[in-house]
């Protein structure tokens, strides 16, 4: 865990010395390289600069204020930023989110609970920018929409698109059919459960002669995808 926080860079933009140094100690004890900018202005710059892996961002800050400052980096990059606020109104919340910050922590804070926060922080942009499934001998490129078997191009609807990516991230999973619509339709899916063997069916004819050993049917339970060895 320590190496591979390591190459995470932290940026703290916070006018309060203590509160910087206190939150930078915790932070590297954690693992990561931790950067510190004492106002608005200052931040921007090494915000530029340094191109963090997440920014700890200060609501209230002297020369360019926290909101502002969000809007400015939201702009310009997809930056994961926690905005610490020691105001405790829902508006100035409200509009710390409306920003672009992804999350907010309200002083005083416990800082074992800040490394906690920008752990989860940086696990959910990494698992939402996870753009190529492998599984075995299957490969999925969500963002080209390309499935191959072997290196055999492999044509989907968009329906066994979905399906296939639900499969492919709970692999040697039971799912029901239930759990599969909501995984590949977020529960937009208006026809009967037993319509989910009807695109089962058809996914399995797309992947060709061991589409059935690919997707084996667990009876009574719902369906499972076991990938060959790679």
């Amino acid at each position: 865990m320590l190496g591979r926080n390591m190459c995470q860079r932290i940026l703290i933009i916070e006018d309060d010395r203590r509160i910087a140094n206190w939150l930078q100690v915790y932070l590297e004890r954690a693992g990561f390289r931790v950067e510190v900018a004492s106002d608005g202005w200052t931040g921007l710059a090494s915000a530029r600069s340094l191109a963090p892996d997440l920014i700890l961002l200060d609501l209230m800050l002297p020369r360019l204020g926290g909101i502002e400052l969000c809007r400015i980096l939201r702009a310009e990059s997809d930056v994961p930023i926690i905005m610490l606020t020691a105001k405790e109104a829902h508006v100035d919340r409200i509009k710390g989110l409306d920003s672009g910050a992804d999350d907010y922590i309200v002083k005083p804070f416990d800082p074992e609970e800040v490394v906690a926060r920008v752990k989860a922080v940086l696990r959910r942009i990494q698992s939402e920018v996870r753009q190529v499934l492998a599984c075995g001998n299957i490969i999925l490129d969500i963002k080209k929409r390309q499935v191959s078997i072997d290196e055999r191009p492999v044509a989907l609807s968009q329906a066994q698109f979905t399906l296939l990516a639900a499969f492919m991230r709970h692999p040697n999973q039971v799912l029901t059919r239930d759990q599969l619509i909501a995984l590949a339709f977020n529960d937009n899916f208006s026809a009967y459960d037993r319509a989910i063997d009807s695109h089962i069916l058809r996914l399995r004819k797309q992947l060709g002669a061991g589409g059935h050993q690919l997707i084996r049917t667990v009876y009574g339970a719902g369906y499972k995808l076991v990938a060959k060895d790679g």
